[in-house]
């Protein structure tokens, strides 16, 4: 979205095309592949503005999204929440029913934090993304990604430090030497540059 707005018309106008030329929608990126288990999603906060700022708020998207996608019959495998974008390792029954599931976290959100902080129309959430796990090197990378996302992003110095991941369901279930196991054998360093690279022989 934001190297879209740095484009000039005429380069606008060539990337809708070029969209449009391989079957894609003109700007929202296209849901490859929709027929797998588990899936890496994510969602931001419009202009990744901070509007999940406290630890109360991001608990209460917690809940509400555990308890829109278990009630649908999904399962959340890992999450973490942050100010300004969240992520969740997902799997799936029905990869149709995302869109629905997101409206409904994003809208009840939407209306109370704008009703919380006494403002009109502002838009809080931007779109979702999702991502096919491909193997379990993929989905262990994954897991670490999402349980270091805070430290990438310099909210906390520790995985450890940030309330709103599921590492502490880990660590309470596994134990702290089975998340340094995953960390070095399914170690994060460039995730997500190259996605198609991951193992295909997976899930």
């Amino acid at each position: 979205m934001y190297e879209y707005r740095r484009l000039t018309p005429t380069q606008r106008a060539e990337l809708v095309q070029q969209r449009l030329s391989r079957g894609y929608p003109p700007h929202a990126p296209p849901h490859v592949v929709t027929d797998k288990e588990f899936y890496l999603l994510t969602a931001a906060c419009y202009e990744h503005k901070c509007h999940v700022k406290d630890e109360c708020r991001r608990q209460e998207l917690l809940n509400l999204l555990f308890d829109v996608f278990v009630t649908a019959g999904m399962e959340i495998r890992a999450w973490v929440v942050l100010p300004n974008h969240y992520h969740l390792l997902v799997h799936l029954t029905n990869f149709d029913e995302l869109s629905r599931l997101f409206r409904l976290v994003h809208g009840r959100t939407s209306y109370q934090w704008n009703r919380d902080d006494n403002v009109t129309r502002r838009k809080v959430w931007y779109r979702y993304s999702d991502r096919a796990i491909r193997s379990e090197r993929h989905y262990f990378a994954t897991l670490n990604y999402i349980h270091y996302n805070p430290v990438k992003h310099g909210w906390s110095h520790s995985p450890y430090d940030w309330c709103g991941s599921s590492v502490h369901w880990y660590l309470a279930n596994f134990g702290r030497q089975w998340l340094r196991d995953a960390w070095i054998e399914y170690p994060v360093r460039d995730y997500g540059k190259d996605w198609d690279d991951f193992e295909q022989d997976g899930y």
